[in-house]
């Protein structure tokens, strides 16, 4: 498994302000740049209060309040702003390796990852069964937790393991169980593209440790893929029903047709207009009549007609 490079504490808060979604790192620039643009404001003589050595202080606590904010106005934004974009191209790649390997014929698709596709993969898989996922991005040594899922008030810990020609021993898992004790973690998961041993095993059973192998992780990438798909099905099906009413009474109303001089006329279900009837000639209902109102296109109410 190839190690984590050291990264500069810039890199660190970007990385940090990464994991929130895209627009919210859009609406923290915004925020951070009117706040701090007001503490950029020029030096009033009436802002300093005292006499003698507390003006002196004051007057310097100022200034380099007032410096700091002059520079942070500008660079704390860009920060933000670069965050959302960072963000956002994550976002996009998980998205693109968990289509691309649950298209793949079998688990071997997962050894040419390098560590953090690996668990960019792991995390998206997740999120799509409903948890809410927090990237710790590799901090602190190889053993450590590099997800941690919460579902229902209950926190999870997830170790990545992308080692492809090795077997995780019970080391592993014996670490991943200490933190989740010193943590109080209600579980834990162990993924890997490789196997685990018996001992791991053994020492995983009846301490809520979840060991996912290559094989295992590959079918719950393509289950989460199909779940997407039908999540994105029903929200298609959704919109398309709340556009019909709307549709079919741009499409299938025609020319007023004139009612039997005894015959009633009811009242818009919406408006309480006088309704007309009229005469659908496109869609499923061509040639039926029912009742349209008379404000059509202003008000597009519907009755059916006995």
């Amino acid at each position: 498994m190839a190690r984590r490079k050291k990264t500069s504490p810039l890199e660190d808060v970007l990385d940090l302000l990464a994991m929130l979604p895209w627009w919210a790192c859009v609406m923290l620039a915004a925020v951070s740049y009117l706040l701090l643009h007001r503490l950029a404001a020029p030096i009033q003589a009436s802002d300093l209060q005292g006499q003698g050595g507390a003006m002196v202080s004051a007057m310097m606590q100022k200034a380099v309040i007032h410096g700091m904010a002059t520079a942070g106005q500008y660079i704390v934004p860009l920060l933000c702003l670069a965050a959302a974009g960072l963000s956002a191209l994550r976002r996009k790649q998980r998205q693109s390796l968990l289509a691309d390997v649950a298209q793949a014929p079998n688990a071997a698709a997962l050894d040419g990852m390098s560590w953090r596709e690996f668990e960019l993969l792991v995390g998206e898989a997740y999120r799509l069964q409903g948890y809410r996922v927090t990237e710790l991005g590799g901090d602190g040594p190889d053993g450590g937790v590099d997800l941690v899922l919460t579902k229902g008030g209950e926190k999870f810990f997830v170790q990545c393991k992308q080692w492809k020609a090795y077997q995780v021993g019970v080391t592993t898992v014996r670490e991943l169980y200490g933190v989740m004790a010193a943590k109080g973690a209600t579980g834990g998961f162990v993924a890997t593209s490789g196997r685990f041993t018996e001992d791991a095993k053994e020492f995983a059973q009846g301490r809520n440790i979840q060991l996912i192998d290559g094989p295992q992780l590959f079918a719950m990438v393509q289950r989460a893929r199909q779940a997407q798909g039908q999540l994105a099905n029903q929200q298609r099906e959704s919109a398309n029903e709340m556009d019909t009413p709307r549709t079919q009474a741009r499409v299938c109303t025609t020319e007023p047709v004139t009612p039997a001089q005894d015959a009633p006329r009811p009242d818009c279900p919406r408006c309480g207009a006088a309704m007309q009837l009229r005469t659908a000639r496109q869609g499923a209902n061509a040639g039926s009549v029912f009742w349209g109102c008379s404000t059509y296109p202003k008000c597009r109410g519907t009755r059916a007609a006995e």
